[in-house]
């Protein structure tokens, strides 16, 4: 290995920069930044804003991640068109009530994991006690009711799936007993 020269020198650089901000690029990306779609069948501005509206709905965390499944691709909501108004607050009413049986249900098998100090595996095989109302129903889309010859009889309800149902309320069970 060569020793280096006392010649040599190092050799640094600095950076001297003053910042300013660019209002034009900031309105644009503000302006951008997110959407909205306020809707309500309170009709009078001036008793509800749409500031307040907005400002209400942001306050409620957990209806913005429950609306998430509006979002998804898998749910096709980009599909649907309704021409009324009347027709668009009853799908509203529907969407609502979907979302309000799903985290019920949610809640429910949550609750009754933790009570008995039990977990289910998620998506990546980790035994978690919250898992995913989604997660759940997606364990249950392989299992068939089948008819023949007056016979009922119900195809892959698994041990697994056995399990997760005790977590869920006896009627819920109902529905895979023959």
């Amino acid at each position: 290995m060569e020793k280096q020269s006392e010649d040599q020198k190092n050799i640094a650089y600095q950076v001297n920069a003053t910042l300013c901000e660019n209002i034009k690029a900031i309105k644009t990306a503000y302006i951008s930044a997110g959407r909205f779609i306020l809707a309500t069948n309170i009709l009078d501005e001036k008793s509800f804003s749409n500031d307040n509206i907005i400002s209400e709905y942001k306050a409620q965390q957990s209806c913005e991640r429950g609306f998430g499944f509006l979002k998804d691709p898998l749910f096709f909501a980009d599909s649907i068109f309704l021409k009324s108004p009347e027709r668009i607050e009853a799908m509203a009413m529907i969407l609502g009530l979907c979302l309000l049986v799903y985290t019920l249900a949610q809640r429910q098998i949550r609750k009754a994991l933790s009570a008995s100090e039990s977990t289910i595996k998620n998506q990546l095989g980790k035994s978690v006690n919250n898992p995913t109302m989604r997660w759940i129903f997606q364990r249950f889309q392989s299992i068939h009711l089948v008819k023949f010859d007056n016979q009922i009889s119900i195809l892959n309800l698994t041990s697994e799936r056995e399990y997760i149902l005790s977590f869920l309320p006896e009627n819920c069970y109902y529905y895979y007993k023959c």
